[in-house]
């Protein structure tokens, strides 16, 4: 079903605007706002520092497992739909967040919240895409990336002041007003979807995507406490790549897959998939890491250790469309290659903070340098995604990427805290957080001189893609089919 065009200025305009910008908001700020209260749920629920990775991971889970089924059930069933019940479903889930009585059912409860982002995330910006009559839809895009933005940046303020004044319960508390809103506008805008939708649902793969990535997870976290050769470490770990293994044979033969093996075909897509994945990794674990670091290492209140990382959103802000338009010019190989290696950098400067470091001279300066290599990356990279793909894999490209973000930082945050010796109980003795925070850090910047090099290696200088981009703190912005024509590649992909 395909609704007639609406504009910018009108109230329906308005309103689908304000419902996508607070929804995608609820995502936004649940990325940003955890991080922050990891050390009071420690505190309050216990688990060390594998239950903290698994707080963050399980929402990772099953988000970077389903979103692209959550895309394609907006495509088939109706966007508007299939955004509102992920709303709804992102709400009672963190309810039962804020209410988890034990680190178990907490984590429980934030994989049941990815579950409701994978249905709210591609929505979000569909909508707007499908909707808006094409002239005004750059104008909408663009508002709701900046807006999406302002909600990512005023996070690390909110999750610390909550925090601090009253309980991290309230951090998941604060997205029910929130949804009840989305909810209510929702109901008077208009429902779209695609006729051309496949009819055919990859649950299989979806499925498999879930047990593959849950098992390779669950080893990583588990294996420093007990032990690499303990069963239920091993079978988890061959259980989860005898599923990843099944995850690519099915995608390969299934009429509709959820991942089209195809689109891997392009050198410049695969690429810059394999860019993503290491500045993502690296991205993930720097700011899963630095905001503990910084209170529970340097003595930061939550408030304190939430705003010490707004310039590094501010930063991205300013600058990600600049990054893109030069990268226009000359092509997104040597900002793809500049940006990640002055990242790496960034986060190598972040291995010097120890107890007694200033921030103004020693943390703020390293953000700086991490952040100018991050805005210099983002926009190149998710232009080059999506003019790599051919035409028939416009709808997914973005998607796919998105979902290798998402992976890239649930890998990287269960892999790198053990790999770095951070374990069991080592947030609470400063002498093994420092060591293991500092090879932590310089484990992250390896990841970005990687990515680096990977962009020297694979990438082209295709003309990239004009669009709006949102602050990646969380995960590239989602393009969706109904997206305008995009650049073609000058190699042909």
């Amino acid at each position: 079903m395909l609704t007639p065009g609406v504009a910018y200025d009108s109230r329906t305009g308005r309103r689908i605007l304000l419902a996508t910008v607070l929804g995608s908001s609820l995502v936004m700020l649940d990325a940003t706002v955890v991080n922050v209260a990891l050390p009071a749920i420690g505190r309050d629920l216990g688990g060390g520092i594998g239950g903290l990775q698994w707080v963050v991971d399980g929402y990772l889970l099953t988000l970077a497992a389903l979103i692209l089924l959550g895309g394609s059930l907006g495509d088939r069933y109706g966007r508007r739909r299939i955004f509102v019940i992920g709303t709804v479903w992102f709400a009672v889930a963190s309810l039962l967040c804020g209410l988890a009585p034990s680190l178990p059912l907490l984590i429980a409860a934030r994989a049941l919240q990815g579950v409701g982002g994978a249905l709210l995330t591609p929505g979000s910006l569909a909508l707007i895409e499908a909707s808006f009559v094409p002239e005004d839809r750059p104008r909408a895009v663009g508002a709701w990336s900046g807006l999406g933005g302002i909600a990512t940046a005023i996070g690390p303020f909110v999750g610390g002041w909550l925090v601090q004044s009253a309980s991290w319960r309230l951090i998941f508390l604060l997205n029910l007003p929130l949804a009840v809103v989305v909810a209510l506008i929702s109901r008077r805008i208009p429902e779209s979807s695609d006729p051309n939708a496949a009819r055919h649902l990859d649950v299989y793969g979806a499925g498999l995507a879930i047990v593959g990535l849950a098992g390779v997870t669950f080893a990583l976290i588990e294996a420093p406490e007990r032990g690499a050769t303990d069963p239920i470490v091993l079978i988890a770990a061959l259980t989860g790549i005898a599923a990843l293994i099944g995850f690519v044979l099915v995608e390969a033969r299934s009429r509709m897959p959820m991942l089209p093996l195809a689109i891997f075909r392009s050198r410049q897509f695969t690429g810059a998939n394999l860019v993503t994945l290491a500045v993502y990794g690296a991205l993930g674990a720097t700011f899963f890491l630095l905001v503990v670091f910084l209170q529970q290492g340097l003595g930061y209140s939550p408030i304190a250790a939430g705003a010490a990382t707004l310039p590094t959103t501010l930063i991205m802000l300013l600058l990600s469309a600049r990054a893109g338009a030069l990268a226009q010019r000359i092509g997104p190989r040597v900002p793809m290659t500049v940006g990640p290696l002055m990242a790496g950098l960034g986060i190598a400067l972040l291995a010097r903070i120890s107890v007694g470091s200033s921030y103004l001279l020693d943390v703020l300066p390293a953000l700086l340098v991490f952040s100018l290599g991050l805005s210099l990356t983002v926009a190149p990279l998710t232009a080059t995604v999506l003019g790599a793909a051919e035409d028939r894999y416009a709808g997914i490209a973005s998607g796919v990427n998105n979902a290798v973000a998402r992976t890239a930082g649930l890998i990287a945050v269960a892999a790198l805290p053990p790999i770095a010796g951070l374990s069991g109980d080592a947030f609470s003795d400063p002498a093994a957080l420092q060591a293991g925070f500092r090879m932590a850090m310089l484990l992250a910047a390896g990841l970005c001189v990687a990515g680096g090099v990977l962009a020297w290696l694979t990438i082209r200088n295709a003309v990239p893609v004009e669009a709006h981009y949102a602050c990646p703190l969380d995960a590239p912005p989602l393009r969706t089919l109904s997206s305008p024509p995009r650049a073609r590649p000058a190699d042909g992909g």
